[in-house]
């Protein structure tokens, strides 16, 4: 059997690089001092100041420092060496106090201790997750009593279409329900840079439904506070779609009809 974890890990680190140099990313502009996050997370997370931040799969911490000039005392964890080691590199040059771990999300408590006030994750991470009632539970592990979790991420739906950019329309071509298999990918190009040639082409993502995202906090003792929908998305996932004025995409001629991204937050008892 293919180790999953490690393919995918080779996987993302050949991205690092080319993510970090794609316009998508922008790296210059969040240098000069611009902020990687979005009015959603910023809006809905509120004021952080002081705040301890826990940031699971990171990449290559972006957003784990836009927390950290919010005034949150951050930790940003992701498998990827080369991610953790850009993340390091860029705190140090922006003089921004982070902290950064290398672990896959289920190798987390052996390798770091406490607990945060904030645990947070966003925008493509649920996929590249084999167990998701074990990552719930590794996200209460590390919530204080009365902490938070929050996510904004892709809808599941959106997951079903087909993106083939050749096609200028849309068809269901994948299950909306999550099975024990992961879909197995052989493809050059990355969200960030469609054009780019890889050498480590194969990935392993997993699909799981809205009921099991939330079903999987419930089990773990958290409580909803609240889940959110949206029909638009934070980048080009589908060649018939167009960039609205508010920067968000949305599908030609499915506006308010087709939910593209959600946001969830969940809080510990005391």
């Amino acid at each position: 059997m293919e180790d999953h974890l490690q393919i995918n890990r080779e996987h993302w680190n050949e991205l690092v690089a080319i993510n970090a140099g794609s316009e998508f990313y922008d790296l210059a502009s969040f240098r000069a001092g611009q902020s990687s996050l979005l009015p959603i997370e910023i809006k809905e997370l509120g004021d952080v100041r002081d705040k301890s931040l826990l940031h699971l799969q990171c990449h290559f911490g972006m957003d784990t420092l836009s927390w950290a000039k919010r005034g949150a005392r951050v930790t940003g964890v992701d498998f990827s060496d080369e991610a953790i080691a850009l993340a390091r590199s860029l705190s140090q040059e922006l003089k921004l106090d982070a902290a950064f771990v290398c672990s896959d999300i289920y190798s987390l408590p052996d390798v770091l201790s406490g607990t945060f006030d904030i645990v947070y994750t966003s925008y493509g991470v649920l996929c590249w997750l084999s167990d998701l009632r074990r990552w719930a539970e590794i996200i209460a592990h590390f919530l204080k009593p009365g902490g938070a979790f929050y996510i904004v991420e892709e809808h599941p739906l959106a997951n079903i279409f087909d993106d083939d950019e050749a096609k200028t329309g849309i068809k269901v071509a994948y299950p909306y329900f999550d099975s024990a298999e992961p879909f197995r990918w052989e493809l050059d190009g990355s969200y960030a840079d469609r054009g780019a040639t890889l050498h480590h082409r194969v990935t392993y993502e997993w699909q799981h439904d809205l009921a099991e995202i939330v079903n999987a906090l419930i089990a773990a003792g958290l409580e909803i506070e609240f889940l959110h929908e949206f029909p638009f998305c934070m980048y080009q996932k589908f060649a018939c779609m167009e960039k609205g004025g508010d920067g968000w995409w949305r599908i030609k001629g499915f506006d308010n009809v087709l939910p593209l991204l959600f946001s969830l937050k969940a809080t510990k008892s005391m």
